[in-house]
């Protein structure tokens, strides 16, 4: 599925021209996590840092000991508050669990219980002492945006980006050879003592600046009548050219067959507008890919900062517009990409784990076209992989 507007904007920073949200849901297994709480916001202490990650609903300290949250949340984790929609419940595990994580820059936590990275994350690409160029020019770029962006409305952010952030970025990226000559490490570089002299533990792959969708659009909850989705849609339509019956609907492209569907425009334009604003401005793009191997683009996850209670409601709101299609089938996984848009592809062929995958491309209209050289958009395969392929 697809959305896009043809609404004059400004240019999004370098890896923001094309960025990609997608959401697994598959059948749920019988387990099931033994946590649970109420939504109740506890505000950080803000002295020593200009930004810190909202993690609102926070359980007291009392409540934090060694099995109370897992180091990481996994996708039965997900499905079992989604399972009876308990986006608050979910919201609050996984806002702990990214409280105790070292993306916090500024815990406000005791740091005796602060945990390391969890190996999961760093196995896929997260870890905090090691990158690649393009993952460190578009944290450079998203740095010299939020200095700009926020110059009226938060100076003190603002300056804290452009004096000590991008400068440190900047000295480092001087440090990273030729991409030819990492071939070894299929591109990745490790940071050496001379970039933690520069301050570089300080800041790469932490949660510098977290901007909630509440604090976007305070009215998200209401605009549109409450929906993300775009309300013109036929979402009766839609599930039968799921299953094959009828005409297409007029909601959907011509290119959809049974099983595959494309939809245009299908967000509202006020949830279009906010997620963006989300993906362009939060500092929660941890993973990068080893680009010799699978090419340049940057990762966000549900279980690694994407939880912004406006992701979790989009879900939400997908799986209960199309009940036929996602019966039986829970959320799993929820996931963000940018990719760059000097290399010449994008992510390799692969097969999700999944029983319904949704893929919501908010790039500006023209950041996907198709031109000499350069791919455009999604290429949807429909034959079953063999059972032993590369399946993500």
């Amino acid at each position: 599925m697809t959305n896009g507007d043809n609404a004059a904007r400004p240019k999004l920073p370098f890896l923001a021209v094309v960025a990609l949200i997608s959401c697994t849901l598959i059948r749920p297994s019988s387990g099931f996590v033994d946590v649970s709480g109420s939504n109740h916001a506890e505000e950080p202490n803000n002295d020593e840092h200009p930004s810190l990650p909202s993690a609102s609903s926070q359980a007291t300290e009392d409540e934090y000991d060694d099995d109370f949250f897992p180091p990481i949340a996994d996708s039965d984790d997900i499905s079992y508050f989604f399972s009876t929609y308990d986006l608050d419940g979910l919201h609050w595990a996984l806002s702990n669990i990214f409280a105790l994580s070292p993306r916090n820059p500024q815990n406000n936590v005791n740091k005796s219980i602060r945990r390391e990275l969890s190996p999961k994350l760093v196995s896929r690409g997260g870890g905090d002492n090691y990158t690649t160029e393009y993952k460190l020019l578009h944290d450079l770029e998203q740095a010299r945006y939020l200095a700009r962006v926020l110059k009226e409305s938060k100076p003190s952010v603002a300056d804290y980006f452009q004096s000590t952030v991008i400068p440190i970025y900047e000295e480092v990226l001087k440090n990273i050879p030729p991409l030819e000559d990492l071939s070894r490490t299929k591109g990745l570089y490790a940071f050496t003592k001379a970039d933690y002299e520069s301050g570089i533990g300080n800041v790469y792959n932490k949660a510098l600046y977290i901007e909630t969708a509440d604090e976007i659009n305070p009215t998200w909850h209401t605009q549109n009548g409450g929906s993300l989705l775009n309300n013109q849609l036929d979402f009766e339509g839609i599930q039968n050219n799921w299953f094959g019956h009828g005409q297409n609907s007029p909601t959907t492209s011509t290119t959809s067959i049974p099983g595959a569907l494309v939809v245009d425009n299908l967000l509202s334009t006020s949830a279009l507008q906010t997620i963006r604003q989300l993906l362009l401005r939060n500092t929660h793009w941890y993973q990068t890919k080893t680009p010799l191997e699978f090419g340049k683009y940057v990762g966000s996850y549900v279980d690694d900062g994407l939880h912004d209670p406006l992701f979790l409601q989009l879900a939400k709101q997908l799986h209960e517009s199309m009940p036929r299609i996602m019966k039986g089938h829970e959320l799993k996984y929820m996931w963000a990409y940018k990719y760059d848009s000097e290399w010449e592809s994008g992510i390799r062929l692969h097969a999700d784990q999944a029983a319904v995958n949704v893929n919501l491309w908010v790039s500006l209209d023209g950041a996907d076209l198709e031109v000499e050289g350069f791919g455009g958009g999604l290429v949807v395969f429909t034959a079953k992989p063999p059972v032993l392929a590369d399946v993500f």
